[in-house]
């Protein structure tokens, strides 16, 4: 007997966060030749499996590339990388202004460790204060300030948060389910939910 599968599987994390990027008017892409980029036209490509670390999900790639749009500005949105240059110095204010709001929108659903960036900005984002927008006169919490007021807007909102709240839902019930294993080197993104 030869079987026909008739669906295939699609991570609920990843559903959700394919969803979100498409209402705020994004096509995700799979690609092996980028880390993470947006053409200007709709398409954000985002690094294949096999190239990410194994604590990158697509979620938080997507939410990453989210925030920069948000701190970028609507007008941002077609531009390709929002107009962002990640191969020099020049943009860091606004990178760091990035993981500022990222730490602030996920902070609000107990997911600021779980959806927490990968790249060499990690450090920086670890450091970040319980309030990421509280450090007053710096450039990158201003623009933060900025972003986290337009998450509040459309293309953005409602789908950012509608996101965010199922994403720790999900999480909250696969950490139910979680098998201790005292000898796993690594555990799974669930268990950094805050509680």
């Amino acid at each position: 007997m030869d079987r026909k599968p008739q669906h295939t599987y699609l991570d609920p994390l990843d559903a959700v966060w394919l969803t979100v990027a498409n209402r705020i008017g994004f096509r995700v892409e799979r690609s092996p030749e980028v880390f993470a980029s947006t053409d200007g036209k709709g398409v954000m490509t985002i690094g294949a499996p096999s190239t990410l670390d194994p604590d990158d999900c697509l979620a938080q790639m997507i939410l990453h590339e989210l925030c920069h749009s948000l701190i970028e500005g609507q007008g941002s949105l077609g531009v390709p990388d929002f107009g962002l240059d990640n191969e020099s110095e020049r943009d860091l204010v606004r990178e760091h202004a990035c993981l500022r709001l990222q730490a602030c929108l996920t902070d609000k659903h107990g997911l600021r460790q779980a959806l927490a960036p990968t790249t060499d900005f990690r450090s920086y984002y670890d450091d970040l204060p319980k309030d990421p927008l509280a450090h007053e006169g710096d450039p990158a919490t201003e623009a933060a300030k900025l972003g986290a007021a337009r998450s509040e807007e459309r293309p953005w909102a409602p789908h950012l948060r509608e996101g965010l709240e199922a994403t720790a839902k999900i999480l909250e019930v696969a950490r139910r389910f979680e098998a201790a294993d005292p000898d796993a080197p690594n555990p799974p993104i669930w268990s950094k939910l805050k509680q």
